[in-house]
């Protein structure tokens, strides 16, 4: 959607900041301040880059048509790295030194598991895309949202797609040793068997681990018809689709969405090892099967080719993320009238399907999950195209 002055000017009735919240000024020509933790350099700042194309896309389109009632908005970035204790001093200097309005980010969960009590005891609001699930806790953290799925929510729609769509009875569950890879695997596993299928491999590799073989092979002589991968390492990943086709095994691969990261075409050994991968995706980021995008997704990409906009390295969902996060505190600080933390929670608490790019937004006091997850899909691994890929195979149009 294009931001007008009429669509940021709703008049909503100011609310006044409770007693002890942190307080912003008044003055209406005050900017919007919005704090971003943002991993810009590290090996985990793809998505933070993604993010912050469509973090500075939102806020050039919002100060363009006028800002929010006359006010401009302002977005104060403090590069993490990836590093949690680089984290927490940017929260500290946002919340004490640089008194911004709200925080988007960070956008890994290490970080985000130590920056959020931090924002929590200031009521500070915080909306991320981080997907540990115990991230999200109205009790504890009543003023942070979660606009991505959570891990829950991915591992509903691989189980989904292995069980419903690929209708496989056996299953391989493979993770790395991280701490994320081994509680991935763990809770995929439990889910797996839950739902009646047999587990019949499952192991955390060591991501630097330079041959899957081993692994693969087990995987195959205990009759697995389906590889579910629960890892960031798009090496490992390579490695094991590159497995596969000197071992001819006709096997697909379901999983995490870094399995349709762009690094996988330069590591692989050829195209032809990308195939029969499916990760997971959104339909906001699918095309169909003569290559059309839902309308309002390629109305976005329309705008963002216009203003020049990379997407040829980034994915879509984290373009389209960035651009609803800046959105959603834009309208919050609007329709509170701008006076304290309490009115943006208030404003975000109020939301049912709100018509963000990347999906539509729901949340209430008990429950700040607020993506929809009929909209988490797979997706074919090896069909970038602006970021958006073909959805996997099997899904009715």
């Amino acid at each position: 959607m294009s931001f007008s002055r009429r669509e940021f000017t709703l008049g909503g009735a100011a609310l006044a900041g409770a007693a002890g919240l942190p307080k912003v000024a008044l003055a209406q020509s005050e900017p919007i301040r919005i704090g971003w933790l943002a991993a810009m350099t590290g090996p985990s700042s793809a998505p933070a880059i993604g993010f912050d194309r469509g973090v500075q896309f939102a806020a050039a389109q919002i100060n363009a048509a006028g800002g929010v009632k006359g006010r401009k908005i302002e977005i104060i970035t403090r590069d993490t790295q990836g590093d949690p204790t680089k984290a927490v001093n940017a929260t500290q200097e946002m919340i004490s030194q640089l008194k911004v309005h709200a925080i988007w980010g960070p956008t890994n969960s290490g970080e985000s598991l130590a920056v959020t009590p931090i924002m929590a005891r200031a009521k500070m609001p915080n909306i991320h895309p981080c997907v540990v699930d115990s991230l999200i806790d109205t009790a504890k953290f009543p003023n942070a949202f979660r606009l991505a799925p959570s891990n829950g929510q991915w591992d509903d729609a691989v189980r989904g797609y292995c069980l419903k769509i690929l209708k496989v009875k056996k299953i391989a569950v493979i993770g790395d040793t991280t701490g994320y890879g081994v509680s991935a695997v763990g809770a995929s596993v439990a889910a797996f068997q839950k739902d009646g299928a047999e587990v019949v491999y499952k192991a955390n590799i060591d991501a630097t681990q330079p041959d899957m073989t081993p692994d693969l092979l087990r995987a195959k002589n205990a009759g697995a018809e389906v590889i579910v991968v629960w890892s960031v390492t798009t090496g490992m990943e390579a490695r094991m689709f590159n497995t596969r086709a000197k071992m001819g095994w006709d096997v697909a691969f379901v999983g995490h969405p870094s399995l349709s990261s762009g690094e996988i075409g330069k590591l692989i050994d050829k195209p032809a090892n990308w195939d029969k991968v499916y990760a997971v995706g959104y339909k906001s980021a699918s095309y169909d099967g003569v290559g059309k995008l839902p309308a309002k997704s390629q109305e976005l990409i329309d705008r963002l080719t216009k203003a020049k906009v990379e997407l040829g390295d980034t994915l879509f969902w984290w373009v389209a993320g960035g651009y609803d996060a800046i959105a959603l505190i834009a309208k919050a600080v609007e329709v509170s009238g701008g006076t304290g933390s309490e009115g943006i929670t208030k404003y975000w608490n109020s939301l049912n399907k709100y018509p963000g790019y990347f999906g539509n937004y729901t949340f209430n006091d008990k429950q700040h999950n607020g993506y929809p997850t009929e909209e988490v899909v797979m997706s074919a691994a090896s069909s970038v195209k602006n970021g958006t890929f073909a959805l996997a195979p099997g899904y009715k149009a």
